[in-house]
């Protein structure tokens, strides 16, 4: 027996059982159908941190250091 899981369609936002609709429509897969009914709130949560990483990311390019701790290029020992 397969083990099916859950979507959320991005389209009708609604949870769907397997595979209802296009994929284009489709947030998941997920386990239960709690989970897929949490995808929008996911869905900010992910695009909020990835927002804030490629902030922080930017900063780290305009400041010229050699990693994210902001340690200079060309430290100690060279």
């Amino acid at each position: 027996m397969s083990e099916e899981k859950y979507w959320y369609n991005l389209t009708t936002h609604t949870v769907e059982r397997g595979y209802e609709s296009p994929a284009i429509d489709r947030a998941g897969p997920f386990d239960t159908e709690a989970e897929a009914a949490n995808a929008p709130a996911l869905l900010a949560a992910r695009a909020r941190a990835w927002a804030e990483e490629d902030a922080r990311d930017d900063a780290w390019h305009e400041s010229g250091s050699a990693d994210p701790s902001g340690e200079a290029l060309g430290g100690a020992g060279r």
